[in-house]
Order: C-alpha cells, then sequence, then structure tokens
C-alpha cells in the first residue's frame, strides 16, 4: 500500500473512532471564556414578542405553533416563557448556556463560507421532546437545571465575534424559537457590525414570528426530521405541517436554506417516505435545496437503536438524486466521499470534506471551477 492509501486509510479510522465520541459530547467541551460572571442576572428577564394578553392575568404565546396558554405563574411548553402577573417574559435572555467556536461545516451549512468559523450560542429549552436529541443536556432541561449559565448580553455577543474576527454568528444546540428574543437582538446587532447571521432549527415558529427575523438571517438549517405526522407525534411530540409551511416560507423570503435529515433506523427510514420527501423538497423549495442526510448514533432515549447502516444512507442519497436533487451530501460518515460536495453538471468535486473539515475548494466566484456552472449558495 503507497504513502497515499496509507494516510487515506487512517483518517478514516481515525474518523471513525472518534465520531461517537464526537456526536455525543458536543456539549461537553469548555466553552468560550467571557467576563461574564456565574451569578444569573436577574435584572435581564426580556418581555417576550408575539403574544396576547388575556383575562384573568393569563397569556396566550404566539412564537411557535403550540401557541401555549399560560396562566400567571406558570411557564411554555418550552420551558422558557414565563408568565408574570400577566405579563410573559423570557427566562433565558442573555442567559447562554452554551458558546462555542465551530467550523461551519458542523452546522451542517454547507454553501455558505466553507472552511470558516461559527460562533455559536445556545441555552436551555426547547418546544420539541425529541427521543433522539443528541444535545437534551440543554434542549431538554430548564436553565434551572443547567450546570452552566453565563451572563452575555446581545451587545457582548456581537462584540465577542468581532473581537475573534469571527465572520458568522450561529444560534444552534437547543431551539432557537425557545430563545427567540435573544436570537433577534443579537442578530438585529449583528447585522449592523457586517457580521452574517445563521440558525439551525427544527421549523416551528410562527409565520409572523419566522418573517420578522429572516430580515436579519443569512442562512438557516432546518432539521427536517421524517415525513410522516406519525415520526412526528411520536418521536418528537410535535408536528410536521408547520414545519413544511416554514420551510415554504425561508424559501419566499429568499434567505439561504439548507436541510438535514436525521435517518434513524426502522424510524424514519422508508424508502417510500425519503422518496417522498425528496420529491416535495424539489417540487416546493427546488432542486438546488442542499439535503444532508445523517447517520444516527444512540442518544437519550434511543440508546437502544442501532446507529444508522452506512448502506441505509447511501440508498436514501441514490433515491434523493433520483428524484433530482443538485447537492446531497452525507454526515456523520468521516471519509466517506459523499460528505463532499459534487458539481451537479460536470460530477467533479467542488468541496472536498473529511468530516467537519475542507480540504479543498474549487468554487471560484460562485462558479464550479471546471465547468463554470454557477453554485448556489453564499461564498463571500
Amino acid at each position: 500500500m503507497n504513502l497515499k492509501k496509507w494516510i487515506i486509510f487512517l483518517l478514516l479510522l481515525a474518523g471513525s473512532i472518534i465520531v461517537t465520541f464526537l456526536l455525543g459530547q458536543r456539549m461537553r467541551v469548555p466553552p468560550v471564556v467571557t467576563s461574564a460572571t456565574p451569578k444569573i442576572r436577574q435584572n435581564l428577564q426580556k418581555e417576550t414578542m408575539f403574544y396576547e394578553k388575556l383575562e384573568d392575568k393569563a397569556v396566550r404565546c404566539g412564537i411557535c405553533f403550540r401557541r401555549c396558554l399560560i396562566p400567571e405563574g406558570s411557564r411554555g411548553f418550552c420551558r422558557n416563557r414565563e408568565n408574570k402577573a400577566g405579563t410573559l417574559y423570557n427566562i433565558v435572555f442573555a442567559k447562554p448556556s452554551a458558546i462555542h467556536i465551530d467550523p461551519i461545516e458542523k452546522e451542517p451549512c454547507f454553501h455558505m463560507l466553507p472552511g470558516t468559523k461559527i460562533l455559536c450560542f445556545g441555552t436551555a429549552g426547547c418546544n420539541f421532546r425529541c427521543k433522539f436529541c443528541q444535545n437534551w443536556h440543554l434542549s431538554q432541561r430548564s436553565i434551572e437545571e443547567m450546570e452552566h449559565v453565563q451572563n452575555l448580553t446581545p451587545e457582548e455577543a456581537v462584540q465577542l465575534a468581532l473581537k475573534r474576527k469571527i465572520p458568522t454568528l450561529s444560534f444552534t444546540y437547543n431551539e432557537p424559537t425557545s430563545f427567540y428574543e435573544y436570537v433577534y437582538e443579537i442578530a438585529r446587532l449583528a447585522k449592523q457590525k457586517g457580521l452574517k447571521v445563521l440558525w439551525h432549527s427544527n421549523g416551528s415558529m410562527s409565520p409572523q414570528a419566522l418573517r420578522e427575523l429572516l430580515k436579519y438571517t443569512d442562512a438557516v438549517t432546518i432539521d427536517l426530521k421524517g415525513f410522516t405526522e406519525t415520526f412526528y407525534r411520536q418521536a418528537s411530540s410535535a408536528q410536521l405541517q408547520p414545519v413544511l409551511e416554514t420551510l415554504k416560507i425561508i424559501k419566499e423570503e429568499g434567505v439561504w436554506l439548507e436541510l438535514v435529515n436525521l435517518v434513524i433506523p426502522t424510524l424514519n427510514d422508508n424508502p417510500d417516505d425519503i422518496r417522498r420527501m425528496c420529491e416535495w423538497i424539489r417540487d416546493n423549495l427546488g432542486p438546488d435545496t442542499p439535503l444532508h442526510f445523517s447517520r444516527f448514533f444512540p442518544a437519550y432515549q434511543f440508546v437502544a437503536v442501532e446507529a444508522t447502516p452506512i448502506e441505509t444512507l447511501e440508498k436514501a442519497y441514490a433515491i434523493a438524486k433520483e428524484v433530482g436533487l443538485n447537492y446531497v451530501t452525507l454526515g456523520n460518515v468521516p471519509g466517506h466521499e459523499r460528505n463532499s460536495t459534487l458539481c451537479p453538471q460536470c460530477g467533479r468535486r467542488l468541496i472536498h470534506r473529511v468530516h467537519f473539515s475542507v480540504l479543498e475548494n474549487n468554487i471560484r466566484d460562485g462558479k464550479c471551477r471546471f465547468c463554470g456552472k454557477e453554485i448556489p449558495g453564499i461564498w463571500n
């Protein structure tokens, strides 16, 4: 075996060994150090946007499809919106539980500034109850259950990105809908400073909240968790239809969109459902919408479910390409050739990736270096 083959073999072996650790421990690495004190500032509470005041000091939240009716002294389904004497507050505003620097490929967002870093923020809480969540340490807990909570105002968050010369702010790990006001304020300030804004979501914001945030958004990665209402209901305590409406709105507003489908054995890996999903994407979002099929590893309440066989991912890839989607990749499979982006016209490799690392970029001025085809995305 020559030296080049040995190097490739060792890379694949090392990637396979550490991938489960990286996925399962993503939130356990030390956070970015800030000047914030560990004590939670009670005066940072923020009145929420998009809610209605009702009789007897009750309120109805309008931030997502649930439209929670919240009596005085109670919280909504996401655990982050609390009714205090008839006024609804976001209790995690400026109180992140995770601040990390990641490669943008980890989001994943493959058609936006390849090889650059993103400054990521997450808090407690989520409006889904996904039994397979890899970040359940954040999403399925309240702020009182967090081991680490930092104080960081929106102004401080933007300054942190500027100081570290990071071009993009990302809201991820848990669901941005649950800390919407914090996302909104940071995004608004970030755009004033020339920074880019990206967020990774389950796609459940209400249309009004979504359209308002998209004014300050460059790109969105949406988890399309499956393509049946049964799967959404049983695995996530959620609904599919609001997600599909979200995807249409993002496309309509002209914001860059990428999709992730975590393929879970026996639960959402039915080839017919995958085909229907790909056809819906093609017909409603367009064939140039990137779709990432991601490998599942046992997590949270699904520890008894096996990891996704590579063959299952490859079959999903083949279906998507047969349907006519132009940019399909496989994730959580370090070293797989389909982790890279290929030109749909000439078939050459546009962006060579090994897991989250970009080894080569053959896009020049938004076009394929080999055949000149225009490649949609955000390249500068």
